[in-house]
């Protein structure tokens, strides 16, 4: 594998790293580590990360284990932390890698005399993973559906007539729905539809 300053050179091709790109790289060359994952890339579709931000984390997991949404290795759990579960599907075994809140102020502290970013990314670079980040086994439960390779039929939602795969579909008043036809919908058409 990669070492971290190799992964950071790595993403560093239009500059220097945003500090969060460079805790993120370290977070997953932790979680990699922890599993005994040498080698990210000979894990394809073995390997699962679920990211809790939409920050830099899920670049940096796909830049270190190759994990991304197109393979389903990689998932989404928008809850607004800084934090990793990393999941060897070949043996079960799963780690949480949170990074530790107290870290900008000892970062500026340490760091005194330089902007806040520098600090930051020095302290990112310097300081030990323990200082950095919290880790716990976990078991993390997925159903058949998310895990890569699954395949199922497509069904239609019976009020939009879209398909809906991944057993995605709701069931609401006795009828097949999309989750958008269900009430769950994040978007509103501007214009009347077409069709």
């Amino acid at each position: 594998m990669l070492t971290v300053a190799e992964h950071v050179a790595k993403a560093s091709t239009k500059g220097p790293p945003k500090p969060g790109i460079i805790l993120a790289i370290r977070m997953c060359v932790l979680g990699m580590k922890l599993l005994g994952v040498d080698d990210p890339s000979a894990y394809h579709k073995k390997l699962i990360a679920i990211v809790e931000t939409d920050r830099c984390l899920p670049d940096a997991v796909k830049l270190v284990t190759g994990c991304r949404l197109a393979n389903r290795t990689l998932k989404l759990k928008d809850w607004g932390k800084m934090a990793a579960s990393f999941l060897d599907l070949t043996s079960g075994c799963a780690f949480r890698v949170a990074a530790r809140e107290h870290v900008e102020p000892e970062a500026l502290r340490n760091f005194k005399g330089l902007p806040r970013e520098e600090a930051l990314s020095q302290a990112y670079t310097a300081f030990a993973d323990r200082e950095l980040f919290e880790w716990q086994r976990i078991v993390v439960k997925l159903p058949p559906e998310d895990v890569p390779g699954y395949h199922a039929g497509r069904v239609l939602c019976e009020r939009c007539g879209e398909g809906i795969g991944f057993s995605r579909e709701v069931r609401v008043d006795g009828l097949t729905l999309c989750r958008a036809c269900a009430g769950e919908a994040y978007w509103l058409p501007d214009v009347p539809a077409q069709g």
